[in-house]
C-alpha cells in the first residue's frame, strides 16, 4: 500500500462519519499542494514495529463488547462493557505481543484505543485515521508488540462511548521491576451515569447547546458551580449521579484484603470523562512511584490529584485496621469508595473523614523523571503550539482556531518529520482546566519534569513538553474531557512523508 496520503486522495463520500473516531486521513485541497502524509499502514510504521523487535511470545484475548447491565448497589443500570465494569485487567510483559479480537455486538460502531502505548498506528484503534471503525456484528484483531512496561488502559474512541462501560486496564510488566512489593491492587475511578440519568450521547446533544440554552432551564445534565482551586477555577461541566471505584459505589465497596506491613504498589487509572479525583488512603501516606507508565522520582504525599487519562502507581505499606481508600470528586463535592482491609476493625462508612484528603496534595508538576527514562540532551528541530480555546457558553472548544471536522481532519494538522525532537507548547487560553493527551508518544515536562502522556493544563496556563517523533504514522491529540473532544478539541499529530 501507498505509504503516503494527499488532502486530494479520499473524497468526502469516503469519509467514516463515526464522531471522535473520525480522523480519516484527508487533508484540505487549496491552491498550494496539500501535505503528504505517511498512512498507518505504511512502510514506516511496519519498520517501526520491525524495530521494536519484541520477545516472540504472544497475549492473545477475546473481547467482546455488548449491552449489559451494571448493578450500582442495588440499582440497575442499562450500559454498555466488555463483559464486566470495568473489562478484566490485560497483562502481559514488555516486549510481548498483545493479540486482541475484538468482537462487536452492539448496534453501533466501536474500537479499542490502547491508551498511553506507543504502539503500532495502525492499531491505535482511531476510526478514519488508523482503521475504519468495527461495525455493528463485525470483528477486528489488534495486534502490536507492547515495547514499554507500564500502567495503561483501554477505552473506545467512537463518540463519548468512553462515558459508558467499555473500558479497563492493560498492565505491562517489567521483566526487571527494580520496585520491591508483596501486593498490587489496580484502581479504576469513574464517574458515572448511563442508565441512571441518561446516556452519554443525550448529555452531548444537551451540551452542545451551550450555557445560553441552559439559562432558564431549571434543570438538564450540566454542572454549575463546581469550584476548585488546584485546578484553577471551574471543576467540570457534567452533572454525575454516582462515582466508582472499580465499577463499584460507596455503598457496595471493593474490600482489598492484605496484611499489617505488607508493601502494595497501587495502580490508580481515572477513566472518568468529565472528573478529576484526589485520592488519599486513610492513616497512610503513598509514595508515588510512576506517572503514565513512566518512573519519577519517589515522592510522598497525602493524596494524589489525576485528571482524566492520567495514571498514577504508588506505593503503600499498610498499616494494621481498615482503613478507607477514598477519591474525591475534585469541585463536585461527592466521593468513591473502597476499603483496605489488614486486621479486624469497624468497616469505614462513605461518609468517613479522611484527613489526608485536606493534606499535601501531588500534581504532576511536583515530580521530576528518573534517570532511566529521561530524555537525551538534543537540539529542538521543530516547535509546534496547541492553543485550547472556547468556553461553556457557547461550548465551542477548539485547538488552534479550529474546531475539529470530521469533514477535514487534517486541516490544521500539527506536522512533525520522523527522527525531529519536537517541542509542543499547550496553551490554555479558556477559563476551565483541559487534560491534554497524545497518542503513540511520550512526552517530558519541561525542567526534568515526569514522562507523561495525558497532563492536566491549568485555565491561562501553558505547559511545554518535549518528544521524539520516533513513532510515524497520524495520531490523535486532544482534551480527554470526552464533551471537549467530541465538542471540537482535537486535532492530529501527523506524520510527513519523505
Amino acid at each position: 500500500m501507498n505509504s503516503e496520503i494527499r488532502g486530494a486522495d479520499l473524497t468526502r463520500r469516503g469519509f467514516l462519519a463515526v464522531g471522535t473516531g473520525t480522523l480519516a486521513a484527508i487533508a484540505l485541497a487549496s491552491c498550494t499542494a496539500p501535505p503528504r502524509y505517511v498512512t498507518p499502514t505504511g512502510a514506516p510504521v511496519q519498520q517501526a514495529e520491525l524495530a521494536r523487535g519484541g520477545t516472540g511470545r504472544v497475549t492473545s484475548i477475546d473481547m467482546v463488547a455488548s449491552p449489559t447491565q451494571i448493578d450500582l448497589a442495588g440499582t440497575v443500570a442499562n450500559t454498555w462493557s466488555f463483559g464486566s465494569v470495568p473489562a478484566p485487567t490485560i497483562r502481559l510483559t514488555a516486549g510481548d505481543t498483545l493479540r486482541a479480537n475484538v468482537r462487536n455486538r452492539l448496534a453501533a460502531d466501536t474500537s479499542v484505543h490502547w491508551h498511553g502505548l506507543a504502539l503500532r498506528n495502525d492499531m491505535d484503534g482511531v476510526p478514519g485515521a488508523t482503521q475504519a471503525p468495527i461495525g455493528a456484528g463485525e470483528d477486528f484483531t489488534y495486534e502490536f508488540i507492547a515495547a514499554h512496561p507500564g500502567t495503561y488502559w483501554f477505552h473506545p474512541h467512537v463518540g463519548p462511548q468512553l462515558d459508558r462501560g467499555l473500558y479497563g486496564a492493560l498492565i505491562v510488566d517489567d521483566p526487571n521491576e527494580p520496585l520491591g512489593y508483596d501486593d498490587e491492587w489496580v484502581v479504576i475511578l469513574d464517574d458515572w451515569l448511563d442508565g441512571v440519568t441518561g446516556t452519554p450521547d443525550e448529555v452531548l446533544e444537551e451540551l452542545r447547546g451551550g450555557m445560553a440554552g441552559m439559562m432558564g432551564d431549571g434543570g438538564g445534565r450540566m454542572m454549575m458551580g463546581a469550584r476548585s482551586d488546584l485546578l484553577g477555577g471551574d471543576a467540570g461541566d457534567v452533572s454525575y449521579p454516582h462515582y466508582l471505584i472499580n465499577g463499584r459505589l460507596p455503598a457496595d465497596p471493593e474490600t482489598f484484603t492484605s496484611a499489617p506491613g505488607r508493601r502494595v504498589r497501587i495502580r490508580i487509572i481515572n477513566a472518568g470523562s468529565d472528573t478529576a479525583f484526589r485520592v488519599a488512603l486513610g492513616g497512610h501516606r503513598l509514595t508515588v512511584t510512576h506517572s503514565d507508565g513512566f518512573p519519577v522520582n519517589s515522592l510522598d504525599t497525602d493524596a494524589i490529584l489525576i485528571g482524566m487519562g492520567e495514571r498514577y502507581d504508588a506505593l503503600v505499606t499498610l498499616g494494621d485496621g481498615a482503613f478507607p481508600l477514598v477519591a474525591a470528586a475534585e469541585g463536585k463535592g461527592e466521593t468513591a469508595l473502597a476499603i483496605v482491609r489488614t486486621g479486624s476493625g469497624e468497616t469505614p462508612r462513605a461518609t468517613a473523614t479522611v484527613r489526608e484528603l485536606t493534606g499535601s496534595v501531588l500534581t504532576a508538576g511536583d515530580l521530576t523523571a528518573d534517570a532511566s527514562v529521561v530524555l537525551p540532551e538534543r537540539a529542538v528541530d521543530r516547535e509546534l503550539t496547541a492553543r485550547l480555546s472556547g468556553s461553556m457558553m457557547a461550548y465551542d472548544w477548539a485547538i488552534n482556531g479550529r474546531r475539529f471536522d470530521p469533514a477535514e481532519p487534517l486541516a490544521g494538522a500539527l506536522a512533525v518529520t520522523q527522527g525531529e525532537r519536537v517541542r509542543l507548547r499547550i496553551e490554555n487560553t479558556t477559563q476551565m482546566w483541559h487534560p491534554f493527551h497524545l497518542h503513540g508518544h511520550t512526552y517530558q515536562h519541561s525542567g526534568s519534569g515526569p514522562r507523561k502522556d495525558t497532563s492536566i493544563v491549568l485555565p491561562r496556563r501553558s505547559l511545554t513538553v518535549d518528544f521524539d517523533a520516533d513513532n510515524p504514522g497520524l495520531w490523535a491529540a486532544h482534551c480527554h474531557n470526552i464533551y471537549h473532544a467530541e465538542a471540537g478539541m482535537m486535532t492530529i499529530l501527523g506524520y510527513q512523508a519523505a
